[in-house]
C-alpha cells in the first residue's frame, strides 16, 4: 500500500491531544514556509491541520481503476436482480455502462447525474425486495463510487 497521504484518504490522528485516535477524512494536502507536509483533516463538522507525522494511513481513497471494477461489479450484480420494471431494466444497465465511460473524462456534472439516477433506480428496486444477498455487494461498490466523486472531481 501506498502510505503517502492524500485528499480523500482517512488517517487516525496519532498525536496525543484533543483529537488523539481519531478517525477523519483529509479535505486538503499543502505545505508550510519550511516544507513541511501539512494534511487538514475533517472531524465531523471542523477541519484541523496535522503534520503528516501525526498521522497514520486507514485507507485509501480509491483508484480510479477501483471505482471502475465497482461499476463492473454492479453491472455483474444488476442482472441478478430477478423483480425489475421494464423501463429499468433497460435504463440502468445502459446509465451503469455510461457511467463506466464517462469515469475516466472526470467530468463531474455529467458523472454525478449518472450516479445519482443510477441511486434512485436502485434505491426504488431495493424496496421491493431487499432480502438478496447481493445487495450488499451493490452498496458497497455504490460507496466506493460515491466517495471517489466526492474526493477525486
Amino acid at each position: 500500500m501506498n502510505d503517502r497521504i492524500d485528499k480523500g484518504d482517512i488517517v487516525l490522528i496519532n498525536k496525543i491531544g484533543k483529537y488523539h485516535q481519531q478517525v477523519g477524512e483529509v479535505s486538503e494536502v499543502d505545505y508550510n514556509i519550511f516544507f513541511v507536509k501539512i494534511v487538514i483533516v475533517k472531524l465531523g463538522n471542523q477541519e484541523v491541520n496535522f503534520e503528516e507525522k501525526d498521522l497514520q494511513l486507514q485507507t485509501k481513497k480509491p483508484s480510479l481503476q477501483e471505482v471502475i471494477a465497482s461499476v463492473d461489479k454492479i453491472i455483474e450484480k444488476v442482472e441478478q436482480i430477478p423483480y425489475f420494471p421494464t423501463k429499468e431494466k433497460v435504463e440502468l444497465p445502459n446509465r451503469l455502462k455510461y457511467l463506466k465511460l464517462d469515469i475516466p473524462k472526470l467530468d463531474k456534472q455529467l458523472i454525478q447525474k449518472n450516479f445519482d439516477s443510477i441511486v434512485q433506480i436502485l434505491a426504488a428496486t431495493k424496496q421491493a425486495d431487499s432480502s438478496a444477498s447481493f445487495w450488499q455487494e451493490i452498496d458497497s461498490s455504490l460507496e466506493k463510487i460515491s466517495w471517489w466523486i466526492r474526493t477525486s472531481l
